[in-house]
């Protein structure tokens, strides 16, 4: 079953809709490749899947062992290789609460980081540079 439907804009934009939700996404190509910037480009996406899917995979760890991550905020950053143009690096800065984490409480968190299903499926020459600061 499908689960994404993209319709073409024109000027290097796209709309994308969620078929399960009806939500939409559009994209844009960035101003270095020729496009407008005025949305997410799609590597923008990836490096976002990248860091939500781990904070997601980290929240359900959490959840399942009464860890409260809410708050917790990421700061993502894609670096651009070319020849080919491609996203060579991305690096997902982790700024958890001040809430008194315990050792143990942090190595739960950590140890699931790089296990989530979007780190996994990524091609092994992307670098993926994951950060914590608890």
């Amino acid at each position: 079953m499908t689960t994404i439907r993209t319709v073409y804009l024109g000027e290097l934009r796209t709309e994308n809709e969620h078929l399960q939700s009806g939500n939409k996404v559009i994209t844009d190509a960035p101003t270095d490749n020729r496009g407008k910037g005025e949305y997410f480009s799609p590597t923008d996406l990836l490096a976002t899947a990248l860091g939500s899917c781990i904070m997601t995979i980290m929240g359900i760890k959490a959840r399942d062992n009464n860890i409260d991550l809410e708050g917790t905020k990421i700061e993502i950053t894609k670096i651009m290789a070319s020849d080919p143009r491609r996203v060579a690096e991305v690096i997902v800065d982790f700024h958890f609460p001040k809430k008194g984490y315990t050792n143990q409480e942090k190595t739960i968190v950590e140890s699931v980081a790089g296990i989530s299903p979007v780190p996994l499926s990524l091609h092994p020459e992307l670098k993926q540079t994951i950060l914590f600061n608890w």
